[in-house]
């Protein structure tokens, strides 16, 4: 169970990090108040409509262009690296010196030589607490 709800929280703030610090962008394009194309992370496509012929330039300038574009944009986060450079020489000074008093804490077992790595226990053939009627309780 510890396992699994490390597992779940990991992931959760795995996707809040990426969700943090990606840059999100959505472009919808309305033509005569219709809805004509969205796109997510790109440029959303013009019906066409708004672009003038070559004939036209004079009047289409005059004319108010029925097309309009929206964009929504949300900017990542860019600083997520952390750096060490921010302690000041007190902190790395207690670090250092609480780094350098528990080393030696961790010393290497040494291994012990068994003698009975070739040793078979006998085989049960009867339940000796079933016999005596021993039980742990």
């Amino acid at each position: 169970m510890k396992n699994v709800l490390h597992k779940i929280v990991s992931f959760v703030m795995a996707v809040m990090l990426l969700a943090a610090t990606t840059s999100w962008k959505v472009e919808r394009h309305y033509c005569m108040g219709h809805l004509v194309d969205v796109a997510f992370f790109g440029e959303a496509e013009d019906c066409g409509s708004d672009m003038p012929m070559e004939s036209e330039t004079v009047a289409s300038i005059d004319k108010k262009s029925c097309c309009k574009s929206e964009v929504i944009a949300k900017k990542g986060q860019n600083d997520v690296k952390p750096s060490f450079n921010d302690l000041d020489v007190v902190q790395k000074v207690f670090l250092a010196s609480y780094v350098y008093s528990f080393v030696g804490l961790f010393e290497l077992i040494a291994q012990k030589n068994s003698n009975y790595t070739n040793y078979l226990p006998p085989k049960i053939v009867k339940d000796i607490q079933l016999l005596d009627a021993v039980f742990l309780i």
